[in-house]
């Protein structure tokens, strides 16, 4: 496979350059060969998340420029994980953490192309670290690393106040000896993470010169943050997770769909593979008419349907026309359409009961006050039920009007919606 000369400028462009050691020598490197590279995720979920989404796209696009990828998923690292901020990391048994081994793999393997020359390799840290004692990694490992270096790092002086385990001090050394590892047995000469990594990428650059004499490279990509400077990748319920089962597909599109408008080109650079003639016409579209929203559907379509595929992000566009009054309600599916309504805001009512009239739903739902509310509402022909006009007050639903058996749609004039889940 032909190398793309261009990898580096088109990974500066879209700003994943935060920090690299010698920008110069990577790119001899990366002009000269494919260069086998590799990214680390810890297990410490049961789902990746946006912020690794970073990683996986960038693990891509070197895969795509003709270097070859490993794919590090830390079954040991995973058993401790990374200092943070917060305080003290909860453990996790090792059934649990071989089982998210399995659940972060598969969601990474979609991403990667696991044939031809330069075909990805899945790896797993506790295999070169499950056997090995403790006083051979001091003797091996722990000689290479300064204790006042170590202690330097921004995460663990911000927590020698309030106290951090060895356990969690000793995370580089772990996470370098992965490198020395990789170096060693697979002639890995390239690692990138998240820039909250850099010391920990460092280590490893920094041991694999001290334990074997060689040089090899390192690069971390910017953490993703609002305009206010907070991080990116959390919704109301927490994490934005690639998972669907623990963010729904509707709400991961409707994530995108809502960026702010500031930061909508940077994001288009970094989640998608636009070619930049189309990204910067996006961008130029935005800024002349931001209330079109063009870079933010842009952004959503693009995104989920890299995580989810194409099917689902059809799907959700269906859905969400359909619940503004754009499309036929019958021929969507009960899963998302559930999942939109769902993130719009529903109410649970008990088939036993019956289906009560179109009065009734409208309050139950929350699109009317009292039952003289709703009715000037359906008599002013603003009521709505699976997207059909609703004129008559007495009007009773019937169990053939549930979207796949299950759900109602009510709507008030153009824009505000409810689901009625009859269960």
């Amino acid at each position: 496979m032909p190398l793309d000369p261009s990898l580096l400028d088109d990974l500066a462009w879209r700003g994943l350059l935060a920090h690299t050691t010698d920008l110069d020598a990577l790119r001899e490197a990366l002009a000269a060969g494919s260069v086998r590279y590799y990214v680390g995720f810890d297990p410490t979920a049961p789902s990746l998340h946006l912020g690794n989404l970073v990683q996986i796209l960038t693990a891509r696009r070197l895969q795509d420029a003709g270097h070859t990828p490993y794919l590090l998923v830390g079954g040991a690292t995973g058993m401790i994980g990374d200092p943070r901020d917060s305080g003290e990391r909860t453990l996790n048994s090792a059934d649990t953490v071989a089982d998210w081994v399995q659940r972060v793999r598969a969601q990474i393997e979609p991403f990667l192309s696991f044939e031809g020359d330069n075909a990805a390799t899945m790896v797993n840290n506790l295999d070169w670290t499950g056997g090995l004692s403790v006083i051979d990694f001091l003797r091996d490992i722990g000689k290479h690393f300064p204790v006042n270096r170590m202690l330097a790092r921004d995460t663990v002086r911000r927590r020698l106040e309030s106290g951090i385990s060895y356990t969690e001090f000793s995370y580089v050394l772990l996470q370098s000896m992965d490198y020395l590892a990789l170096f060693r047995d697979h002639g890995v000469t390239l690692q990138f993470g998240g820039s909250d990594q850099w010391g920990n990428l460092t280590g490893g650059v920094e041991l694999v010169r001290r334990a074997d004499g060689a040089s090899v490279h390192a690069f971390a990509t910017p953490l993703i943050t609002k305009t206010d400077g907070t991080k990116y990748g959390k919704t109301e319920g927490g994490a934005l997770w690639l998972d669907p089962d623990l963010t729904s597909p509707y709400a991961f599109f409707q994530f995108w769909l809502n960026v702010e408008d500031e930061k909508v080109g940077e994001l288009l650079r970094i989640f998608t593979f636009l070619p930049r003639a189309e990204i910067e016409a996006l961008e130029a579209q935005h800024a002349e008419k931001p209330f079109l929203r063009a870079g933010q559907k842009a952004l959503a379509e693009h995104v989920t349907t890299l995580v989810h595929g194409a099917e689902e992000t059809a799907r959700i566009q269906a859905a969400s026309a359909a619940l503004f009054g754009g499309g036929d309600m019958g021929g969507l599916s009960a899963d998302t359409l559930g999942a939109a309504l769902r993130e719009a805001g529903s109410v649970r009512l008990d088939r036993a009961d019956g289906l009560p009239g179109v009065l009734d739903l409208l309050v139950s739902a929350g699109l009317a006050k009292s039952r003289g509310e709703a009715r000037r509402t359906v008599t002013e022909g603003g009521a709505y039920v699976n997207n059909v006009r609703v004129t008559d007050p007495d009007h009773v639903p019937s169990s053939d009007d549930l979207v796949g058996g299950t759900w109602l749609v009510l709507r008030k004039g153009k824009k505000s919606f409810k689901g009625v889940e009859v269960v």
